[in-house]
């Protein structure tokens, strides 16, 4: 006999689905062949590094001639990670339910245990977010304005061949000595918020925009003044309140795990006025750094010298952030990213959590994390990121993997584990914030990932990286596709400047070229227009259930459900068309996007096609 005795993904074997609001009850029921001659079923339920505790399930039914269903309701007592499985007793023994794998039980010794997150329902994300479309912006590559540029460092290398191949120059040790700069700036940004609407967009995310040595602006100087290649903190207040005219909301990124050794706080070069914690033992800023001998030996992040690594424990630092954090806000900023946020220190976070939402309480605070956040593990010990009090949501790597993966293997069934993992792990308010991207400053152009096989650096480097016109072709293909995907999926897409128009890239600074301004694919623009217009106009998008159709033969399909709301997204990955035939509730919907109608009963797919249908005429 075949049977699963247990499917935390099921509702009648686990409800809610996915993650709990601590204090609230929570249903399980396990299903075993009355031949089994089942005595008794138990829950065997720990938090994430505590004792085990016993619950027993009541004796709920019969189903049929065959299957027992047995019952047993749990109230999780506190916030926190918690692990559980199942044993039950027979006339032959005691035998364990365990997990195998896509949230299925089997009976075995030997598996895993379920995961079930349990949070604060008091905890809120900011409403502005559910149902919008982040655009990411690195500032120098976006737009020039034109507009003079005042007290720029002699060492900076100005550009005016806006387009050209960024430069990537190392020294002999491997480490770059010099940036070039295009002249992207605030006010350029300014100019295009026009445009930036006509996408949908709901919130600009900005790479950093403080003063610092390179172009890419990670190696913080000076947190409070605004690069002057960007210009000054009156154009950061001008984008902000003309963003917000448009409907915009503006985000900042924090960079607070290290700062640039030719900043005000270190100063090695003794560029700036300030006495700095590379100059004297005395200064105000030495207690900030880590010195193994003083002043040449010191911690930096992750080994480069350029990037001091700071102590965020120490009070004064996270005082000082902290006030920094409230003066943007102030400015008109909307939130933060926080850079490198598993390594930040739960005291550092919880303090930022505080500062950030005490300025504007509907402030949305990002992680950067890559893995899993509700189980991630650093400084020794499992982090709370998702719980309550220290991020309202991070970045999406896990869906930004699956999708890319999808479409280049075709593995429909692997999709859509790591689409239900995270939305069973993750909680709700975490997840309709989430931020979903298919690529950033750190990854190669989502375009180039899809279809090339020489995106590394050196591959880039040597001219071995664009896309042959048949690679293109089918990559846009591919790019529409996993567009649709990014935006229909829980949490909000994110946009990284110039996908929408068809850039390319390899590996960073070769992600990081310039916008493409009137060479853009216009075609592709217009798609990502009108993703953004259906996604602005169905309300499922906000906060709909997920309800999987099917995941099979290289093709996936899910709907998002709100009340009347709905909408059905599928996707081809096979290289040949397919005719989808919709399931007899979805069959009523309209098409809105991709895809043809042949007959009401089913949609046609191009190869590598995707397809959206909605409500409504």
């Amino acid at each position: 006999m075949f049977y699963i005795p247990y499917n935390s993904r099921k509702d009648y074997h686990k409800s809610p689905f996915g993650a709990a609001p601590v204090g609230e009850p929570v249903t399980f029921r396990v299903i075993l062949p009355r031949e089994f001659g089942c005595r008794s079923v138990q829950l065997a339920v720990h938090e994430d590094a505590g004792p085990t505790e016993t619950v027993p399930a009541e004796w709920e039914r019969m189903e049929g001639d065959g299957e027992e269903w047995w019952r047993v309701v749990w109230t999780p007592p506190a916030v926190g990670l918690y692990w559980y499985r199942f044993f039950y007793e027979t006339d032959f023994g005691s035998m364990e339910i365990r997990l195998t794998e896509n949230g299925v039980g089997r009976i075995s010794r030997s598996g895993g245990e379920w995961q079930l997150t349990v949070y604060d329902p008091q905890t809120r994300a900011p409403a502005w977010v559910p149902g919008g479309i982040l655009y990411q912006i690195f500032p120098d590559r976006f737009r020039a304005s034109g507009q003079p540029k005042k007290n720029v460092p002699a060492s900076r290398v100005l550009r005016a061949d806006w387009g050209g191949e960024p430069m990537w120059e190392t020294d002999g040790a491997g480490r770059i000595r010099k940036y070039d700069f295009f002249g992207g700036d605030l006010a350029g940004v300014r100019e295009k918020l026009p445009y930036l609407r006509s996408l949908g967009v709901s919130c600009i995310y900005l790479n950093p925009i403080f003063e610092a040595a390179s172009n890419h602006r990670y190696d913080t100087a000076d947190y409070e003044t605004i690069d002057p290649l960007l210009g000054t903190e009156a154009d950061f207040k001008a984008l902000c309140d003309a963003a917000h005219e448009h409907g915009i909301r503006v985000l900042l990124d924090g960079v607070f795990s290290h700062t640039g050794d030719d900043s005000r706080y270190f100063n090695k070069y003794g560029h700036y006025k300030d006495t700095g914690a590379y100059q004297s033992r005395q200064s105000p800023y030495y207690p900030w750094y880590t010195f193994r001998r003083w002043p040449r030996s010191y911690d930096c992040w992750w080994g480069i010298d350029i990037l001091p690594e700071v102590r965020e424990e120490n009070e004064s630092y996270r005082a000082y952030i902290t006030d920094v954090a409230r003066k943007w806000l102030s400015l008109g900023a909307d939130g933060w990213r926080l850079d490198v946020a598993d390594e930040l220190p739960d005291a550092f976070l919880d303090e930022f959590y505080a500062a950030v939402k005490a300025e504007k309480p509907d402030a949305y605070v990002l992680g950067e994390v890559w893995e899993d956040a509700s189980i991630k593990i650093s400084y020794g010990h499992r982090r709370r990121y998702l719980l309550g009090g220290q991020m309202d949501s991070v970045m999406n790597y896990p869906f930004a993997e699956a999708i890319l993966r999808f479409l280049q293997t075709g593995s429909a069934e692997r999709f859509m584990d790591a689409v239900l993992t995270v939305l069973e792990n993750y909680p709700p308010q975490s997840i309709r914030t989430l931020m979903n991207h298919i690529g950033t400053h750190d990854t190669a152009r989502a375009l180039t990932r899809l279809v090339g096989s020489g995106y590394s650096r050196s591959a880039w480097k040597a001219g071995g990286g664009r896309l042959t016109p048949d690679e293109r072709k089918k990559g846009t293909a591919l790019l529409r596709a996993a567009a649709m995907l990014q935006y229909t999926l829980p949490g909000v897409p994110c946009v990284y400047y110039g996908d929408e128009a068809g850039m390319e890239g390899g590996e960073d600074p070769f992600n990081r070229e310039c916008y493409p301004w009137g060479r853009e694919d216009a075609q592709l623009v217009d798609y990502y227009r009108s993703l953004g217009a259906v996604r602005r106009t169905a309300a499922c998008f906000t906060d709909g259930d997920f309800v999987p159709v099917s995941a099979a033969l290289g093709c996936v399909a899910f709907a998002r459900v709100r009340g009347d709301s709905r909408a059905l997204t599928i996707v081809n990955r096979n290289d040949h068309p397919i005719d989808y035939y919709l399931p007899a509730q979805w069959q009523s919907l309209r098409l809105a996007l991709g895809g043809s109608r042949p007959n009401g009963g089913a949609v046609r797919l191009d190869a590598c096609g995707a397809a959206l249908l909605v409500d409504g005429e």
